[in-house]
């Protein structure tokens, strides 16, 4: 194996793990656990300033294992409850209903309050407690489990720096990632290593799927698209399936799931359709693995200039690896895999985020069935023409314009959505 190999398995083993419920909230929870842990005890007060994205992917969002619980003032009081950070992304398994009516009594009593902080780090949050004399401070950035900095009283227990503009600087190097190179890194590597890391993500994901089609959450956007007497059949059933793990995830469901980029939805808007196809077609095992190693690298490829969190919606990109990896499994060429994507960047780029909550199902569904038809259009040579709006003839830079447009160019939306959110 060489190192590029290497490498590109380094970086699907370090975005592929387990988060329960939305990542945004969890990681409110993870820092005011840590910060709690260093307190020593719980606190009189507790101050959180965060950026305006996290803000924004918190509101709307139902906190599991909570039974209805929302907002930022709920979650870091929950997370001082729980206390412990070494459960990571998977913090808030440990809540309790003795520690929901607590936290319900607590944020009553105002012990907690928060503000935005103006940060170039779209992920950011600052938690700080206090406790008679004792100020207790954790700071997280960039990812959802990178603690930066932590502060008892005037000692510095924890520094990592890291630039607030330059938002992969706590990851593994990417600077390989291609598209190119993503093809050919599949195709080449022993699949049972890829189905080392890749096989929990198929198993926890298509349960949670099957939660959101069995039972009532959210709108019940996978439900009503099977529901609806127009199925045309495996296609409407990958979204089903994947809108439906949305529909469940952003209202609460306590199954844990594991992510792609951050994201949950993400995740699984990646490898539910591939999970489906598989059992429905009979593809090899192989096959399988390979397919869903491009499905995870090329919105992680994409993600990697825009950053975790944006005015982007996030499962656009998902559903540009799953269109990318279904047009590889039906026999398509390298050439119709860029035109897939091509095809998928023309169609979609621009939908905006909004915020985390139930309706981000509808945007899964929408999403892949864009992406469904970019792959049908490209396994049939069809691609829109280079030159025209945001399409070039090298891939590299038709993703690039993307990214330009949701990382640089939606800047100003995001603070009218943030406007309007606060209203």
């Amino acid at each position: 194996m060489n190192n590029m190999d290497k490498q590109f398995l380094k970086i699907l083993d370090e975005e592929l793990v387990f988060a329960l419920g939305c990542t945004e909230p969890t990681a409110y929870a993870l820092a005011a656990a840590r910060c709690k842990e260093i307190l020593g005890s719980f606190p009189d007060e507790i101050i959180v300033r965060s950026s305006g994205n996290m803000i924004k992917n918190v509101q709307g969002v139902v906190i599991p294992h909570t039974n209805g619980l929302r907002g930022i003032n709920n979650v870091v009081i929950l997370g001082a409850l729980i206390g412990n950070s070494a459960e990571g992304l998977k913090v808030l398994e440990a809540a309790t209903p003795k520690l929901i009516e607590k936290t319900k009594e607590l944020k009553s009593k105002g012990l907690s309050s928060y503000s935005r902080k103006d940060s170039d780090a779209k992920l950011y949050v600052e938690v700080e407690m206090r406790k008679d004399d004792d100020v207790a401070i954790v700071e997280l950035m960039h990812t959802h489990t990178n603690i930066t900095k932590i502060v008892r009283n005037s000692t510095q227990i924890i520094h990592n720096p890291c630039s607030e503009s330059d938002f992969n600087s706590s990851l593994t190097d990417r600077s390989e990632l291609s598209i190119k190179r993503i093809y050919e890194f599949i195709n080449k590597v022993d699949y049972l290593e890829l189905k080392k890391i890749l096989e929990k993500q198929l198993i926890h994901n298509s349960v949670i799927a099957k939660e959101g089609l069995t039972n009532d959450w959210g709108i019940n956007v996978g439900r009503s698209i099977t529901s609806c007497g127009c199925s045309d059949g495996l296609s409407d059933k990958m979204r089903a399936s994947a809108a439906a793990g949305s529909d469940a995830r952003m209202s609460g469901c306590d199954l844990p799931v594991v992510i792609n980029s951050g994201s949950g939805n993400q995740g699984m808007t990646i490898s539910i359709p591939i999970h489906i196809y598989s059992e429905e077609t009979g593809i090899s095992e192989e096959l399988k693995y390979r397919a869903l190693a491009m499905a995870n690298l090329i919105p992680i490829h994409i993600k990697t200039s825009i950053g975790r969190l944006s005015a982007f919606c996030g499962a656009v990109t998902a559903a540009i690896g799953v269109g990318s990896a279904l047009t590889y499994l039906e026999g398509g060429n390298y050439t119709q895999i860029e035109n897939s994507i091509k095809n998928s960047v023309a169609n979609l780029t621009g939908v905006i985020c909004d915020g985390a909550k139930s309706s981000c199902a509808l945007k899964i569904a929408s999403s892949l069935d864009a992406a469904f038809l970019a792959k049908t259009l490209a396994l049939q040579n069809k691609v829109v023409e280079s030159g025209t709006g945001i399409i070039k003839e090298d891939i590299e830079d038709t993703i690039r314009n993307m990214v330009n447009i949701a990382a640089d160019g939606m800047n100003e939306t995001d603070e009218m959505i943030l406007d309007i959110m606060s209203r």
